[in-house]
């Protein structure tokens, strides 16, 4: 249920300015006049209004340059672009229709693999030579092996190498059951066995340091059930089976293998409860061994384990248990020493960094204890390694770095928003992704020291993004209602607020980690189109949120739609105190979990909201993922959490209640809102339904789906809660 979007679940450094381009400017348009208002096909519309962000970054072996996809038109079909390590040179190195779906550094670092159309090609950086190496439909995630012998990736659930001075290609690994599914939209419709991540995440497979072993994930799906997802755009409606496991089910069994490169083998690893338990992730030390990474689903347990080899036991190194956890965030990857560990994770108040030695003791905490470490560290070949924490403040994510030498971390960007590192090898460079409030996603470069400002690299955006009135942000903080604790939210507001004028208020997209400085794609522009049509926005960190400490956190356990909705209506109080708001007219949308809060908010908080849109709500936990244990449990260690189902309250419904969902959703089974449905209309309960016939759980993902929901989305607000500011049609 929250899976999808924590994930879910991030520049310029030291003193660094804002110079023309970095975030909105004026509210008038460029010829004098106000731009026109935005509507849903704007926000669809390509070239894209806040440009394509740059993504999978990479340092070529020597440091001298990085390589990144990035689309500078704001279209979706990226290229492949270099820039010089100290900022210049930026240039494209692919160009023409085909996108590039990915490309892997050589290890001399003189040319990259690239995945481009339906082939496998080698680009000479000097010459700009560009050949054709094999045809490899299908395939996804592109490896270069260390020696250079090899490119290595994934398809049709195997892994595959070619050897880059012949072309010749071969299966390495002979493990794939194709999927049960006739319709592979949807998320769980996945082959039967696969090498590749679960269906929630998970590694894929990494190459060891001397390139005679890959170390693999193996899932094998063919012990969880069945379930049916009517396809009523086939031919004939067609049951569209997918394996889909429910609480209390077992799940997939994920395993670790080791391939032997010249034998052709494959060996798994033997990992305790491989249904039960996920794996966070594995990482080879420069001396051949294997760390793997292995936590439960229900987030209880977490285990280390060491494999010194092909044909070698897994031992285990560390195990931490705490039966209160909830989702977490978890990682690990080997010290710089190739000795030691470091190791993410909650066992403190504080998401921390720890450093971890086999068999000297507990884990050592080296990262600030006030503070939440949220990403796994990067570690650079010179011994330096950089983390993400959100110090100094739960809204903002900055990057911190280690040197060889150790010691305390050093803070390396400074300018509020969220910052993502990627270090040189040598570590005296980070390539920076940088987003906040106003400024959408790029590339800054920077020395990782943190004393000097950071160059921006890219500039994505036409001039109608800085020529637009964007909304004003600010954060606030009030207490909790119901037992004190300090709440935080985040509000947008028109630039102008009208003397005397009362404003509507929608709150939303709910969801748990929502109050951040960052610019959150899609949904950041549903916010300022709102803003636009004259409602002020509001977003709160309820329960189970990151950043507020551990009973924070974990008072989500078992209690969905519990405390987490007495923190929504602390924020309604609160909100409800400014005298540019009018108090009757409320609103709250938001999506797979937001929708269950706005469902959950609508019925048990009757008269709170005078309007909501849920979207792809999960409201009965019966049908709620195997993974989503981390949250309720099973039904037969607590069945107090799946009598909590929301069609028990649907007599209690007032207000404008919208739901909308995918037929093909199956994350949130659409059968679920559908019994919600049928128990409204036997409460007598008047609510608007709008179904895509062929969405799945991301209902926005395309874009014919998306301009018929987003507009009713905001016809329902503009229609019960009467916005003074409406521009016309939501949709054009």
């Amino acid at each position: 249920m929250r899976r999808l979007l924590a994930a879910a679940i991030m520049l310029s450094v030291a003193s660094c300015a804002t110079s023309a381009g970095d975030g909105p400017g004026s509210i008038s348009g460029g010829n004098g006049g106000a731009p026109e208002p935005l509507t849903v096909d704007r926000l669809l519309a390509q070239p894209s209004l806040v440009g394509t962000a740059p993504r999978a970054l990479a340092w070529a072996p020597d440091g001298a340059r990085l390589a990144f996809l990035w689309a500078d038109d704001g279209t979706t079909r990226r290229q492949v672009w270099t820039v010089e390590a100290d900022g210049a040179g930026l240039r494209a190195r692919t160009d023409g229709e085909s996108g590039v779906r990915g490309f892997a550094w050589t290890p001399d670092g003189r040319a990259l693999v690239l995945l481009r159309g339906g082939a496998l090609w080698r680009l000479d950086l000097a010459s700009g030579a560009d050949d054709e190496i094999a045809r490899v439909g299908g395939a996804s995630t592109l490896r270069v092996s260390p020696d250079g012998r090899f490119a290595s990736y994934l398809r049709d659930g195997d892994l595959w190498l070619v050897e880059l001075a012949s072309g010749d290609e071969r299966r390495v690994t002979q493990v794939a059951v194709p999927s049960i599914s006739t319709n592979r939209s949807g998320r769980y419709s996945r082959p039967d066995v696969e090498i590749g991540p679960y269906v929630w995440g998970g590694p894929s497979y990494a190459w060891s340091p001397d390139g005679r072993s890959i170390a693999v994930h193996h899932v094998d799906r063919r012990g969880v059930r069945e379930v049916p997802f009517p396809d009523y755009l086939a031919d004939e409606t067609a049951p569209n089976p997918a394996r889909r496991p429910y609480p209390g089910d077992a799940n997939e069994r994920r395993s670790v293998g080791i391939v032997s490169v010249d034998a052709g083998t494959l060996e798994l690893v033997e990992l305790a409860d491989p249904t039960a338990y996920r794996v966070v992730d594995f990482a080879w030390s420069p001396g051949g061994r294997l760390l793997v990474d292995q936590e439960s689903d229900t987030a209880v347990e977490r285990r280390l384990y060491v494999v010194d080899g092909a044909g070698a036991a897994a031992r285990e190194i560390w195990r931490d248990t705490r039966a209160s956890r909830v989702y977490t965030l978890a990682g690990s990857t080997w010290h710089p020493d190739g000795r030691r560990v470091l190791v993410l994770g909650d066992l403190d108040d504080r998401y921390g960094l720890y450093v971890l030695g086999e068999g000297a003791g507990p884990p050592v905490r080296l990262s600030n204890p006030a503070f939440d470490v949220t990403s796994v560290p990067s570690v650079a070949a010179s011994g330096a390694f950089f983390f993400q924490s959100n110090e100094p403040s739960p809204r903002e994510r900055h990057v911190y770095r280690v040197g060889p030498e150790g010691g305390a971390p050093q803070r390396v960007t400074r300018r509020a928003g969220e910052h993502r590192a990627y270090p040189s090898p040598d570590g005296a460079r980070a390539a920076l992704l940088f987003s906040s409030d106003d400024a959408p996603t790029e590339l800054y470069l920077t020395d990782s020291d943190g004393t000097s400002s950071a160059q921006r690299i890219t500039r994505s955006q036409p001039p109608e993004f800085d020529e637009r009135p964007w909304a004003n942000v600010r954060y606030v903080t009030f207490p909790s209602h119901t037992d004190g604790a300090t709440l935080h939210a985040r509000i947008l507001e028109p630039r102008r607020l009208e003397p005397g004028r009362r404003y509507p208020v929608l709150f939303g997209p709910m969801y748990s980690n929502t109050v951040r400085n960052r610019f959150g794609g899609r949904y950041a522009l549903i916010q300022q189109m709102l803003v636009e049509r004259g409602y002020v926005v509001v977003q709160v960190d309820v329960r189970g949120s990151t950043g507020y400490g551990r009973a924070f956190r974990e008072a989500f356990l078992c209690d969905f739609a519990g405390q987490d909705l007495e923190d929504v209506e602390s924020a309604v109080r609160y909100v409800r105190t400014f005298a540019h708001v009018d108090p009757e007219r409320f609103g709250i949308w938001g999506s797979s979990y937001g929708g269950t809060l706005t469902v959950y908010a609508m019925l048990k908080k009757p008269g709170l909201f005078q309007a909501g849109v849920a979207a792809a709500a999960a409201v009965d936990p019966r049908f709620f993922g195997s993974d989503d244990v981390a949250i309720v449990r099973r039904p037969e260690s607590r069945p107090d959490a799946f009598e909590r189902d929301a069609l028990r309250h649907a007599e209690d419904l007032e207000g404008a209640l919208l739901l909308i969902h995918g037929m093909q959703d199956q994350v949130v089974p659409f059968k679920t809102v559908v019994a919600l449905a049928d128990a409204l209309m036997r409460a007598g309960k008047d609510f608007d339904f709008a179904f895509a016939p062929g969405a799945t759980h991301g209902w926005t993902g395309r874009s014919h789906e998306a301009r018929y929901l987003l507009t009713k989305l905001v016809e329902h607000f503009d229609r019960h809660l009467g916005s003074a500011d409406r521009a016309g049609s939501p949709g054009r």
